[in-house]
C-alpha cells in the first residue's frame, strides 16, 4: 500500500476505509441509550451516539460513526438473523458494488443517495447483513449538535 499522503488523500480505489457503524438489538433502546449516557459518558441522541474522529489522510477533515441500538426484532437487519449489522465507510461505493458483483456477492439493494451519502447493503459469506456508506461527513459537521469524541 502507498504511504504517501496527498495520493492517499486522492486515491479513489473501491474499498472500505473504516467503521462506519455498529448497529445492536435491544430490547428498550432507549434505556440501553440511557444506560450508555450515564455510565460511559457517550453523548446520546435519538439514534444512538455520533462518534467523531479525524480523517488520517485528510487531518482538517472530522469524519463520524454512528454507534445505534435498534428495537429487537427491527426488520432493518434482515434478512440475516443475526443481532448486530456493522455499518463501514466506503470510496468509490458504484465501483465497490460492481466489483462485489463480479465475485458473486449477494446485493441486497440498490445504491440510495441522501444528502449526507450513499449507501447499500450486502451480505458476507455468514449470512450476516452489511450497510455499505459512503459519507458526505461534512453535512454532519454543518448540522452541529453533541457528539461522542
Amino acid at each position: 500500500m502507498n504511504d504517501n499522503p496527498e495520493q492517499l488523500a486522492n486515491d479513489t480505489t473501491p474499498r472500505v476505509t473504516g467503521i462506519g457503524g455498529i448497529f445492536f438489538f435491544s430490547d428498550n433502546p432507549e434505556e440501553t441509550r440511557e444506560w450508555y449516557r450515564m455510565n460511559l459518558g457517550l453523548e446520546v441522541n435519538e439514534w444512538g451516539s455520533s462518534f467523531e474522529f479525524r480523517n488520517a489522510n485528510r487531518p482538517d477533515e472530522i469524519n463520524y460513526l454512528q454507534w445505534t441500538p435498534f428495537k429487537k426484532g427491527s426488520e432493518y437487519f434482515a434478512p440475516s438473523e443475526k443481532e448486530f449489522m456493522i455499518n463501514y465507510r466506503v470510496q468509490n461505493i458504484e465501483g465497490l458494488v460492481r466489483n462485489l458483483r463480479a465475485n458473486g456477492v449477494t446485493i441486497l439493494d440498490e445504491i440510495v443517495a441522501y444528502d449526507y451519502g450513499k449507501f447499500v447493503h450486502i451480505m458476507d459469506s455468514e449470512g450476516n447483513k452489511i450497510e455499505l456508506w459512503e459519507p458526505v461527513d461534512s453535512v454532519f459537521t454543518n448540522m452541529g449538535g453533541k457528539t461522542t469524541k
